[in-house]
């Protein structure tokens, strides 16, 4: 196994971690945390080291169970541990380690990825590489993990790191403890922590909440007055909701965009209007949750599987929600795309492109264009087959081309989608009058 291409410096592919325990104190008014991480795990092939990430905080203590034999040493990006006698293929491991410091985001190409201080609390935004600024981890998408997370804050503090939980009161300070019990890859564990009012809310069959700073509860009302809906109207797109519940988060800083995390989401008071005004928004995050989260990119490159389709999705919530139809958008949004730069490859954008709006547009276009070619019918089955059949795993292109040639016949349709710079043309659509797709965008 080799490292993902698009982080070469992240993750070691020799381990495969199976369970993280984090214990985190943490202070808001200095940024003080203080963690014990418990990693379990295996190794692929003999080996008298192992590696995990860990940037900007300090290693005090690691144990490795049933050994006496392990040291370790710390680098800028690296908490590496040797042993005395080889681990060999297969052999489990589990290693206890005590760090602290002042966490900060990390500097990446992407712009600064993890922890991040807000006005009065903190958030958390991995997506690709943040997650080593708060735990040590072996960071690549590849490698999901289930989750025990314990938080322990100041009490007038709410943390959210999972389904919503009622902490324990003990000397001023509140102790939440949450478990993520699917697997989940490192950048899409979250931690949140505010001043947050907390509405319980059931869609449909699902649990969710909603978590708000009381002075803009109207706007959040309004615009998440209609998220039982769109659940509904997902799971009948996409099939049953994969996870145990869906959690919100609203912060009352501004965000540059909203992001999602595993069974939740994260937006900023800039998002929610009142009006519904990027209802799209929360149409894109919820989608995560079938596609990205459930469903994982087994490396970056793929990454069009995660964006392109929570981006069509945001078309199919508005034709079932009387908005313009997902054609209307469709046609409107290729007359964007065929007058910006024909350079980039869905199939494999580089990672400077890789959350570039065209990988978004383009792969649901790319959608589009095969629910065009073989109708509702195989298009919908064909996404049901895709989250049930990798429900709890990663995947490839290549697995999702396997899965379309096997149920509809039509993988050389998305060819020139993934696989070609220039923009294809869309198969012939019902006809939509110009003033509808302008009305579209």
């Amino acid at each position: 196994m080799k490292p993902d291409a698009y982080t070469p410096l992240s993750g070691d592919p020799n381990i495969r971690i199976a369970h993280y325990d984090l214990a985190l104190d943490y202070r808001v008014g200095t940024n003080r945390l203080d963690g014990t991480a418990t990693i379990s795990g295996r190794v692929r092939e003999r080996t008298k080291s192992i590696s995990l990430d860990l940037v900007g905080l300090r290693a005090t203590r690691v144990k490795i169970a049933g050994r006496t034999d392990a040291k370790h040493r710390q680098t800028d990006r690296k908490l590496r541990i040797s042993f005395g006698t080889a681990l060999e293929a297969g052999e489990r491991f589990a290693v206890t380690i005590a760090y602290g410091g002042s966490p900060r985001a990390r500097g990446t190409r992407w712009g600064p990825l993890g922890w991040e201080e807000l006005a009065d609390g903190v958030l958390v935004a991995s997506q690709p590489t943040g997650a080593p600024t708060w735990f040590p981890c072996n960071d690549l998408p590849r490698d999901k993990a289930t989750y025990r997370i314990e938080v322990t804050t100041d009490a007038a503090y709410t943390a959210v790191a999972g389904q919503p939980v009622v902490p324990v009161l003990q000397r001023g300070r509140r102790t939440w403890t949450f478990a993520l019990d699917a697997p989940t890859p490192t950048y899409l564990v979250a931690l949140h922590i505010g001043r947050y009012t907390r509405r319980d809310v059931m869609l449909g069959t699902v649990p969710g909440a909603i978590l708000y700073p009381r002075p803009i509860e109207a706007r959040v009302t309004a615009d998440f007055a209609d998220l039982g809906r769109m659940m509904a109207v997902f799971q009948d797109a996409f099939g049953p909701y994969p996870l145990q519940g869906y959690t919100v988060v609203v912060t009352a800083d501004d965000l540059e965009i909203p992001l999602e995390a595993q069974g939740m989401a994260v937006y900023g008071a800039n998002h929610i209007d009142g009006e519904g005004g990027l209802e799209r928004l929360i149409a894109h995050e919820l989608a995560h949750q079938w596609f990205g989260n459930s469903v994982g990119v087994a490396r970056w490159r793929d990454i069009w599987l995660n964006e392109g389709f929570a981006c069509y999705a945001e078309w199919i919530w508005s034709e079932r929600s009387g908005g313009p139809s997902a054609h209307a958008l469709a046609l409107g949004y290729h007359r964007q795309l065929a007058g910006q730069p024909q350079d980039i490859l869905l199939s494999d954008p580089g990672p400077d492109l890789m959350f570039d709006d065209r990988v978004y547009k383009r792969g649901a276009l790319a959608l589009h264009a095969l629910r065009l070619t073989v109708g509702d019918v195989g298009f919908f089955g064909l996404l049901h087959a895709w989250t049930d059949g990798h429900r709890g795993g990663t995947a490839k292109t290549a697995d999702f081309l396997r899965l379309t040639e096997e149920l509809t016949g039509a993988s050389t349709l998305l060819g020139p989608w993934l696989d070609e710079v220039a923009l294809p043309g869309l198969p012939p659509g019902p006809a939509v009058a110009p003033a509808e797709v302008s009305e579209a965008l």
